[in-house]
């Protein structure tokens, strides 16, 4: 109020409403593991936590997928495919398996694949942390260092490793401690989506499940959550794989093996067609030197001139894509070596996919909505069927570590079938959307009450918290987010000496305010009653 010294009038405004509670975002995931670089226009973003909105954000600043790369070996234990191995012999058959290298030689890197999947099943913000690139090898520290970035940033809600399950079986648990104290623990705003190590495997096949639950401990469980089986998906296309992800000391084998098929003796004889030789010499480019035979093609040019390196770059891809749609157009043996790589790599852990239904679930839905009954998109099946007896022991356990499963109905296609957390026999955070509702709830309270720091301590002050929390509960209970058919039923906000403080507290400065509200639970289990009646008519 300006003082009163000359006459005059004077104006004075006064605020007739509390400062509102802005409702915080629920569903940004932060995913850690290795990019192809780290880079905002020369600037290194290497362990740092940088957000993004899409896959194109995604390949400006990380780049792109990491290069798979098979060994095709014959083996008589469990092969993939069966091949001829003789030319003019077609009852020459043996198998064959297709085995990804690990490590920086066979590009075993799944962050990218993962962050596809993301936004497959309605992923939107998130933010990645790329803690090395293609070229380094997997590093629990580097992971866990990659973790310890995001105690910096308050928006992220979920924390996802998909790598982690590439690593040693103890080296992933110690990794997922890590995850269940870094969300429980240091943060308590963000919950961990977990994978089931070896969860490709069946429950009867070496107990990934049990050995799961073995292997976590029971800190923090109510900030993570799991899901079984893993997936056979889409995301690895066609288009994606080549002659080139077949690895060099496996091509020798896989250009016999294109000779047989095709009936193409080596070294081969006089007086075969034109078409039959071009063939032969399509087979023997597989691991040609394509620089050279650019060059050799451009020297017989009328006029011709030195290339220049960005003509040269364009020729060697132009001369590869000619030779894969060769290969592909006349050897099934070469599509079916492609088709097995592609199938193994396809098999991915579900944790991203579920990071993108959350999302949807929450952006059309509302957080309190369980993010469960829900189809994934990019999916084909589950890697192991699931009956109801067995999701028994998943969903409800005496250790309460409820896992959560995936299942694949009949005319439904693929199905999220449960909506529990790792702690499962707490009655407070048994479900997923609870968890994730009061993250909401007291994240959005805790950041507008911010604002009254270092006010008085008096009764004006408490009657602002009380109308700010208070209206910010009526919004949320309107849109179905609490329980109650009146506000007084949904929620109840209590603050002020006597009630929630005492003089000591008032003296310390410490404002205290209690807040009640009834959650809303999934309807898990419906029973409906049948009974017989007598005829009335």
């Amino acid at each position: 109020m300006a003082v009163m010294k000359t006459p005059g009038v004077y104006i004075v405004e006064k605020n007739a409403f509390p400062n509102s509670v802005v409702e915080v975002a629920t569903a940004v995931p932060a995913f850690v593991g290795h990019t192809e670089f780290a880079d905002n226009r020369n600037k290194p973003l290497a362990l740092t936590p940088w957000r993004i909105s899409s896959m194109a954000e995604y390949h400006q600043f990380f780049g792109g997928p990491p290069k798979p790369v098979f060994k095709l070996e014959e083996t008589a234990d469990q092969p993939d495919f069966m091949a001829q191995t003789v030319v003019d012999d077609p009852s020459s058959k043996k198998g064959y398996r297709m085995t990804q290298l690990d490590g920086p030689d066979g590009g075993s890197y799944t962050l990218y694949q993962a962050l596809r999947h993301f936004y497959q099943n309605g992923g939107g913000p998130c933010y990645i942390v790329s803690v090395g690139t293609y070229k380094q090898e997997l590093d629990p520290d580097r992971f866990k260092l990659g973790i310890d970035e995001l105690l910096k940033e308050q928006e992220p809600t979920m924390l996802l490793v998909p790598e982690a399950v590439k690593l040693k079986e103890e080296q992933c648990t110690d990794l997922q401690q890590a995850m269940l104290q870094h969300c429980g623990n240091r943060m308590r705003n963000r919950i961990a989506i977990l994978d089931v190590y070896n969860g490709h495997k069946a429950l009867n096949d070496d107990n990934p499940v049990g050995k799961f639950r073995d292997n976590l401990g029971i800190n923090f469980l109510d900030f993570a959550a799991a899901y079984y089986p893993w997936l056979n998906t889409t995301v690895v296309g066609e288009k994606d794989l080549s002659f080139e992800n077949v690895s060099t000391d496996s091509i020798d084998l896989l250009k016999s093996l294109i000779r047989a098929e095709l009936r193409i003796a080596s070294p081969l004889p006089d007086g075969v067609s034109a078409q039959t030789r071009a063939l032969n010499d399509a087979i023997d480019e597989i691991n040609g030197d394509f620089a050279k035979l650019v060059t050799d093609e451009a020297a017989k040019r009328p006029n011709a001139k030195p290339l220049t390196p960005d003509e040269m770059e364009a020729g060697i891809l132009a001369r590869k894509a000619l030779l894969n749609k060769t290969l592909s157009r006349h050897s099934s043996v070469f599509n079916t070596v492609l088709a097995e790589s592609r199938r193994h790599l396809n098999v991915m852990p579900p944790s991203s996919a579920m990071a993108g239904i959350y999302t949807m679930v929450d952006n059309t839905r509302g957080v309190w909505k369980a993010p469960a009954n829900v189809s994934l998109a990019g999916v084909t099946s589950p890697t192991v069927s699931i009956s109801a007896e067995q999701q028994e022991d998943l969903n409800v356990t005496a250790q309460g570590k409820s896992i959560n499963a995936i299942r694949s109905f009949i005319g439904e296609g693929v199905l999220v079938w449960g909506a529990r957390t790792l702690d499962g026999n707490s009655l407070d955070w048994r479900y997923i959307n609870v968890r994730r509702t009061m993250i909401m709830l007291e994240e959005s309270c805790r950041l507008a009450a911010k604002a009254l720091v270092f006010e008085p301590n008096v009764a004006n002050t408490w009657v602002t918290v009380k109308s700010m929390i208070s209206n910010f509960l009526t919004s949320v209970w309107k849109r179905g987010g609490l329980m109650g058919a009146v506000p007084e039923d949904a929620f109840s906000v209590h603050v002020g000496l006597g009630e929630t403080m005492t003089p000591d507290d008032v003296l310390e400065g410490i404002l205290r305010v209690t807040v009640l509200v009834a959650m809303v639970r999934p309807a898990e289990f419906i029973e409906i009653t049948f009974q017989q009646q007598m005829p009335k008519s």
